[in-house]
């Protein structure tokens, strides 16, 4: 591949267009709105003048409701040797297309499995796929030359191809991806008319399970049109969850001895089912989940502390596999939770104390 179209410069396509771009690719940019093409080139993300000629693979990135018809607009005008699109629904855009009688021998639908909750090409960064799985859903009709580029795509972004049958890949996002934001959502939403008292004992909890929450809004109702039906379905089994959970908690209200019992083992069981399924969660670089212990540090709110720990837990030989920050309330200070492999974690601590840093004792 030498030449490319990204169509769509949103936080998908600017990132892919990045990613292209550092890698010696020739990237043309369009949207709909020129100000964001222009913004998405200024960013070094290409040039948002139109090619001379055919290019060698144009990357659809608009929402799944447009995809059909921006896909047949530059099929119809020979845009590109190849397409894909990188739409988070990929059954509904590849009937749409069928439907309309388009040949669809020089398309693969794709996804990557990255994001963010800000939108828009300023948010957008050339790593943004990088160790990422990387949907392909090709079919019969998918032709080799088209099959090829795509999987150079998703090398030049440093990502992970996975194929996948484009009903079953709409399934399994429905379930990873769309209803967790609506979980979220709905948490979130909790708060709004909050008494300010209950708000300022916000902890780490509730920003973990509110995070994704602050998502454009319109971006999602567009994702979720494209897709509501194994949405209905994920959310379905977790009401059905819910409604036994509220039963459950009512009953450890009960006077009846029975009851709370029932009640007890109600809640047990949806937390140890909530512990299976969080096993089953993907570790670093998709490997399977590790188990790491926790090296707590008290931090004070000022610049190059974070940076100190780093360089002392490297000075101990640790590798950091993941950090956590909590930040106190109405303190300048917070808590950063080290994870790291076990064995790693009396060297750690040493190191860290030696250096004066205050652990909490777990």
């Amino acid at each position: 591949m030498r030449t490319a179209v990204v169509i769509g410069t949103g936080l998908i396509g600017t990132s892919a267009a990045l990613a292209l771009a550092g890698r010696g690719i020739t990237v043309h940019l369009e949207d709909h709105d020129p100000s964001q093409a222009r913004t998405a080139a200024a960013l070094g993300a290409g040039t948002d003048t139109p090619p001379a000629g055919p290019v060698d693979l144009a990357v659809i990135a608009v929402p799944p409701a447009h995809v059909a018809a921006t896909l047949t607009e530059a099929i119809g005008r020979g845009l590109a040797r190849a397409y894909v699109d990188v739409a988070s629904v990929k059954g509904g855009p590849r009937r749409e297309l069928e439907a309309a009688g388009v040949d669809v021998s020089a398309y693969i639908g794709t996804h990557p499995m990255a994001g963010k909750e800000q939108s828009g090409p300023l948010a957008a960064t050339a790593d943004l796929f990088e160790g990422r799985p990387w949907v392909l859903t090709p079919t019969r009709d998918t032709g080799h030359e088209v099959l090829n580029l795509a999987l150079e795509l998703v090398a030049l972004c440093r990502a992970v191809p996975v194929v996948m049958d484009a009903d079953a890949h709409d399934k399994a996002v429905a379930l990873v991806s769309h209803t967790p934001q609506l979980v979220s959502s709905m948490v979130a939403a909790r708060l709004e008319e909050a008494d300010e008292t209950a708000v300022r004992l916000c902890g780490q909890g509730i920003r973990d399970v509110t995070r994704i929450a602050a998502s454009d809004p319109r971006m999602w109702v567009e994702i979720l049109s494209a897709n509501p039906g194994p949405v209905a379905d994920v959310l379905s089994g977790i009401a059905a969850d819910l409604e036994e959970t509220v039963q459950a908690l009512r009953g450890l209200q009960s006077a009846d001895e029975a009851k709370r019992q029932d009640g007890a083992a109600g809640i047990e069981d949806v937390l140890r089912r909530g512990n299976a399924g969080r096993d089953r969660v993907p570790g670093k670089h998709g490997a399977a989940p590790a188990a790491y212990e926790t090296v707590a540090v008290f931090i004070s709110d000022k610049p190059g502390e974070l940076a100190r720990i780093f360089a002392d837990a490297g000075r101990a030989g640790v590798n950091v596999e993941d950090v956590r920050i909590e930040h106190a309330t109405g303190q300048q200070a917070g808590l950063v939770q080290l994870m790291v492999e076990p064995r790693a974690v009396p060297l750690l601590t040493a190191e860290l104390r030696e250096r004066g840093w205050a652990l909490r004792q777990q």
